[in-house]
């Protein structure tokens, strides 16, 4: 393990779609800074909570398959022991986990949580370690009151897709997802945590771009539905790409997908968003966008498609925090990106 300071700036890797032109693919920056090896657009990286997009992708299919209902209670398909002390879990629905309207506490946000998780940056968590943060908080709201971004609805959710099927959620993506769709550089992190030709991850802990070589601290969603995949930028586009023209799921479960709600909160730093099932609108100048971004130590990702131009574009950069993120994942950086592709 590497963790010493390095100077200089990971990089980025991208790609385009849109009905006219294709595929394109680009890389700019270092996979490696000690090394000094350059990004290439075939690395994989870790994309962070893309995966709730997978999720959700994969809860509609069971659906389809009539293995669930999308209004059921979770209580109907987890345990009262799975659900205890999880505030609103014996009242919230599949539906209300999937568009963040359940109202329960996201683990990430107790303290005891964060400081345990920096105190043990290399330890691998299990879902019930991390549910335990979650346990006796009280809920944000009444479910469907509003809609509170919370990691806690997709542990659960993963809970339920593994319980319905019989075997680990991520074995479940392979299946429906992965293989049929040939996403070749797409992995989830159970399977290998740290794979031997994964990008190095940095983090700029001091604001100041010298960056800390992350690769190994990002352990607690590694086998949980809320964060652990790893893929890279062309088969987020694939995948993203045929999600929303309908060729992973039904037209009915795309408008299922895309029912929207809007929190009686705006960041005002940030596009005005609305919540749809594993998926997020955004206003922008180039028209509304659907999409979801990911966070690893170290990394960062974003999906992003634009249906008046049929166009989506992702992006992944190996280094987040501090002043990396003003370059990656603002507002104003999304708009510079936005710009030159769509302009």
């Amino acid at each position: 393990m590497d963790d010493i300071k390095s100077s200089g700036v990971p990089g980025i890797t991208m790609s385009v779609h849109d009905p006219n032109n294709g595929m394109w693919l680009g890389a700019s920056g270092k996979a490696d800074l000690k090394n000094n090896i350059d990004l290439s657009v075939s690395n994989i990286t870790r994309v962070g909570s893309t995966v709730k997009t997978f999720t959700a992708t994969t809860i509609l299919l069971l659906h389809e398959e009539g293995k669930l209902d999308l209004d059921a209670m979770i209580s109907d398909y987890l345990t009262d022991y799975e659900l205890r002390g999880l505030e609103n879990a014996e009242m919230a629905s599949i539906r209300q986990l999937l568009n963040h309207s359940s109202g329960i506490y996201n683990y990430i946000e107790n303290l005891q949580f964060q400081t345990a998780s920096l105190n043990h940056l290399v330890k691998e968590w299990t879902p019930d370690e991390l549910l335990s943060y979650a346990r006796d908080k009280g809920a944000y709201f009444y479910p469907e009151e509003d809609v509170e971004y919370s990691n806690t609805n997709y542990i659960l959710l993963g809970m339920i897709i593994s319980k319905i099927e019989n075997k680990p959620f991520y074995e479940v993506f392979e299946e429906k997802i992965f293989t049929p769709l040939g996403l070749d550089n797409t992995q989830f992190a159970a399977r290998n945590p740290v794979p031997e030709n994964i990008i190095r991850g940095y983090a700029d802990l001091y604001s100041n771009l010298n960056v800390i070589n992350v690769t190994y601290y990002s352990g607690w969603d590694y086998f949980t539905a809320d964060g652990g995949l790893i893929s890279n930028p062309y088969d987020l586009n694939r995948f993203f790409t045929s999600l929303l023209s309908s060729e992973i799921i039904s037209p009915s479960s795309l408008n299922e997908m895309m029912d929207w709600v809007t929190p009686k909160e705006q960041d005002t730093d940030f596009f005005p968003i609305a919540y749809g099932l594993g998926i997020f609108r955004m206003e922008t100048q180039w028209g509304e966008a659907y999409f979801h971004s990911g966070d690893a130590i170290g990394y960062y990702a974003n999906m992003v498609y634009f249906p008046e131009q049929k166009t989506t574009i992702c992006w992944a950069v190996n280094g987040n925090y501090g002043r990396i993120d003003d370059f990656t994942s603002t507002r104003e950086a999304m708009e510079n990106i936005f710009g030159v592709v769509l302009n």
